[in-house]
This record gives C-alpha cells, sequence and structure tokens, in this order.
C-alpha cells in the first residue's frame, strides 16, 4: 500500500472513531454534579470542602440554608467511633466571615495526604472568651496555643459531618 493511501485509511479510521464517540448518548456518559464547597483552613492552607451528611437534623438544616444545597440528616453518623473521625473548629463567636454561624471560616486538621485523614468530622465549637481581641485562626496548632493561652474555649457538642475536600494543598478532585 502506497503512504499517501496508508494516510488516508488512518484518517478515515480516526474520524469515524471520533464521530462514533460523540454520538454516544448521554446515558453512556459519566455523570457529574455541581456542590457548592465552602472556604476553609488546613495547617494554614486555604482548602474548599463540602458538607454532605450530618449527625444532627439542626446542623443538617443549618448547613443546607447556608449553602442552599441539601445536606442530609444522618442519625447514624453519631455512632461512628471516635478513632474513625477527624476534627473540624467552627467559630460562634469572633471575626465576622463565611462559617456557619456567620464567623472566620472554618479550621481542619488532618488534611488529605496525612495518615488520619478521613471526611468524616467531629465538630468542635470555638468561642472567645474576650471577642473584642478575636483574630484569624488558619491551623490547629494555632487554636491549640490560644486555648492554652485561655483566649477560646472549645466545646464537642457530638455532632457528626461528612465534609470532604474538594481542594486543597497539592491536590484536587
Amino acid at each position: 500500500m502506497k503512504p499517501n493511501r496508508i494516510a488516508y485509511v488512518l484518517f478515515v479510521a480516526l474520524f469515524g472513531m471520533l464521530a462514533l464517540s460523540a454520538c454516544a448518548s448521554n446515558s453512556e456518559r459519566m455523570p457529574t454534579a455541581l456542590l457548592p464547597a465552602g472556604k476553609a483552613y488546613a495547617e494554614g492552607q486555604e482548602i474548599y470542602f463540602v458538607h454532605t451528611e450530618a449527625s444532627n437534623a439542626d446542623v443538617a438544616k443549618l448547613l443546607t440554608d447556608m449553602m442552599s444545597s441539601p445536606v442530609l440528616y444522618v442519625p447514624s453518623l453519631a455512632d461512628v467511633p471516635a478513632t474513625a473521625l477527624a476534627q473540624v473548629y467552627v467559630f460562634d463567636n469572633g471575626l465576622k466571615g463565611n462559617g456557619p454561624f456567620g464567623f472566620q471560616a472554618d479550621v481542619f486538621g488532618d488534611p488529605p495526604g496525612s495518615d488520619a485523614y478521613t471526611p468524616l468530622r467531629n465538630i468542635n465549637t470555638v468561642t472567645w472568651l474576650d471577642s473584642a481581641k478575636a483574630r484569624e485562626l488558619k491551623s490547629v496548632a494555632e487554636i491549640m496555643a490560644a486555648r492554652d493561652a485561655g483566649e477560646i474555649t472549645i466545646a464537642q457538642p457530638n455532632v457528626v459531618v461528612n465534609m470532604p475536600f474538594v481542594v486543597w494543598e497539592g491536590g484536587k478532585r
């Protein structure tokens, strides 16, 4: 076969494959979903995450309203052993921001890539003792230092939320 004829046959075959793949039905393609992502911090770095389920009905409603996207109430999440949970710190006073209570962004421990990463998060509520002295905290280490200095208190309301990361330092979905 002549070189020009070989090139022509290859061109026609390639064009045919492209045409057939473009005609594939939508049902054969992988579906995708758009979810609103929240901005937060992990180890001082800006990250983005989604809320998908919560163990508490009131928290599920709060997050649903905040994100304008359904967060499902799944009471059995409260039964997940503590060893299978990572921590997230949510501020209930202090600097105004985009957190669930209208204050600074959440702070996560154990981001993807760490041995303890899991999307299931135990909620820790952070309260500034003097909100006039509040400052933005961006890491668990900063939160623990503020707690040890007597600037904040941390409460655990026994709420678990599924909060997978979608963008983080060195990665994204």
